[in-house]
């Protein structure tokens, strides 16, 4: 029950007019592939407008990119600075799938390979907090059979999921 009441709150608040700022990272352990799949799903204007803090020399249009190459590495590398893990107590390195629109928001997709057993997970998150202080960061870790729920918000960056 209190998934759905999730899921729901989470629909809810990315499908109306954007008067929240609000990032949502879901982490899956695919056991099977021995992976951490990674979705981190942020308003796109919000991604956008931080983005051009940074390379205010060029034109930054996520949806219709001039050159995918270049935005897909704004993204990534937006998203790797401020958005990092710890697995069983070791740093671990993101590798970019991509991203996809969805709404008024945007899906970035990483993973980490090779991961045979997942006991403690250190979240470092300060998305957007460059951009607004009123960012609140929702993350849902999945383990196995296990989901746990954390945020953290403005000037607040770690959460520790143990499983």
């Amino acid at each position: 029950m209190a998934n759905i009441l999730y899921q729901w709150l989470l629909m809810t608040t990315f499908s109306v007019v954007h008067p929240f700022f609000v990032s949502m990272t879901d982490i899956n352990y695919n056991e099977k592939d021995k992976d951490l799949e990674i979705s981190v799903r942020i308003f796109t204007n919000d991604l956008e407008n931080t983005i051009r803090k940074y390379h205010s020399d060029v034109k930054i249009d996520i949806l219709h990119p001039s050159n995918q190459q270049q935005m897909n590495g704004f993204v990534n590398d937006y998203i790797q600075k401020n958005f990092q893990l710890q697995l069983n107590g070791k740093p671990v390195q993101l590798s970019f799938v991509g991203y996809e629109e969805q709404s008024e928001s945007i899906w970035t997709y990483f993973e980490v390979k090779n991961v045979n057993a997942v006991q403690k997970l250190n979240i470092v998150n300060s998305l957007l907090y460059d951009y607004n202080t009123s960012q609140i960061n929702m993350m849902h870790v999945k383990v196995k059979d296990k989901e746990k729920s954390d945020k953290v918000g403005y000037p607040e960056t770690s959460a520790l999921f143990v499983f």
